[in-house]
């Protein structure tokens, strides 16, 4: 555990029950309150780092941040897309997810899980940048205004068709070029006739 301006404090903390509350909360920014046992000292905590085997991807080791509740954190919250975009409904455009998440600041309380984004009237060639999103109160965005978040591209399948055509339309327009003339079952030169 460390921050808030005090010295670094190593604990100990079982596996098992610090997954549950990390699966309970739903969150990677989620505030937790550790209490010391036999000193009483409780700290709101938030994890900054969680190291884990590579292997078995077991948990070796969290680094826990000290927070007051009462000051503004810098955190990353990801981006959660609502609806199904009118371009790619109905004109079979791709959805390009550019910015899955983005750097915010607020208390610790007021940290939300997600920022969900309603991409339904977005058509072909529409962008939405982070300056389009909607924060809930006391989030500030730390991010550039104009960076991406999605976009809506044209779709590609239409496009490899439409070479696909122009390539046989150009080998249909080719006159066949005669290289030789074959034999026939007896031996003479096939051909004779009008080709």
């Amino acid at each position: 555990v460390y921050g808030a301006g005090k010295d670094p404090v190593a604990i100990k903390v079982e596996r098992t029950r610090f997954l549950d509350l990390l699966r309970e909360t739903g969150s990677e920014n989620a505030v937790f309150l550790l209490e010391i046992s036999g000193t009483g000292k409780q700290r709101h905590t938030m994890v900054r780092q969680i190291d884990a085997d590579p292997i078995t991807n077991r948990v070796l080791h969290v680094d826990f941040q000290r927070v007051m509740l009462d000051e503004v954190v810098r955190v990353s919250v990801p981006i959660e897309i609502v609806g199904i975009p009118e371009g790619v409904r109905t004109h079979g455009g791709v959805l390009d997810f550019v910015t899955r998440e983005i750097a915010i600041e607020s208390l610790p309380g007021d940290i939300p899980q997600s920022i969900e984004l309603d991409v339904d009237a977005l058509e072909i060639g529409d962008p939405l940048e982070t300056g389009e999103l909607n924060l809930p109160k006391g989030v500030t965005l730390m991010e550039e205004l104009a960076r991406t978040v999605v976009a809506i591209a044209a779709p590609r399948i239409e496009e490899e068709e439409e070479e696909e055509e122009d390539l046989l339309l150009e080998a249909e327009l080719e006159e066949p070029e005669l290289i030789g003339k074959g034999k026939g079952e007896d031996g003479d030169e096939e051909g004779d006739g009008e080709a």
